[in-house]
């Protein structure tokens, strides 16, 4: 048994190295499969269930006194997840994230402190223009993280994730279990408008 556990702690670190590195090397990290895929499926069907039962609202831009709600900036819901609801597959996804916070920490001595994440659902027809992942007042997000939770998407189903560098852009595809990481304070990005719903986890990093 031990010998299994060790070899798991070996995977999955080699995943979280690949992401890593990716984005040391690219400013944006890109992994397929960071999520498995029953897990993937699990999450994609608590979504579901919650966004039936009408627990979702409706994003806002900004933060406390200054949280501004305008769709024709951004049209998407989410709903905050935390371990108190006591969700099996919920908690195995916060368990992945603290096991990533772990090894990143450890590798490259980021100093993460916390996380926050939400699942986000984009009806058809949805986007969120141009912006930056943190507040003018507040500095604590210190990276983005995105997985997707889209199976079978297509080129044609839109919703693609675009990220503007200094003199290009990069458009990738919410692909079932990817997931997308980089620095919060350094690169604007946008949801371009998709045409079939568009769900994922989306949530931040944080330092003190």
């Amino acid at each position: 048994m031990y010998a299994v556990e060790i070899s798991i702690q070996k995977i999955v670190g080699n995943a979280f190295e690949g992401l890593i590195e990716d984005y040391i090397e690219n400013r944006v990290g890109e992994l397929d499969n960071f999520l498995d895929e029953d897990l993937s499926k699990n999450l994609k069907e608590n979504l579901l269930l919650l966004l039936a039962e009408k627990q979702f609202k409706a994003a806002g831009i900004g933060n406390n006194k200054k949280l501004l709600k305008d769709k024709s900036i951004r049209s998407d819901l989410i709903y905050w997840l935390n371990r108190d609801r006591n969700n099996i597959h919920e908690n195995s996804f916060f368990d992945h994230m603290d096991a990533f916070v772990i090894y990143l920490n450890k590798t490259c001595y980021t100093g993460i402190t916390g996380y926050e994440f939400h699942y986000a659902y984009y009806d058809e027809g949805s986007s969120y223009k141009r912006h930056l992942d943190q507040f003018n007042d507040n500095s604590d997000r210190a990276f983005s993280m995105i997985m997707y939770l889209n199976e079978n998407w297509k080129s044609e189903d839109g919703g693609e994730l675009c990220i503007y560098h200094r003199d290009s852009s990069q458009i990738i595809s919410p692909l079932n279990g990817k997931c997308v990481f980089f620095k919060s304070s350094e690169l604007e990005h946008e949801v371009l408008l998709n045409h079939k719903p568009r769900m994922s986890i989306t949530g931040w990093l944080k330092t003190n």
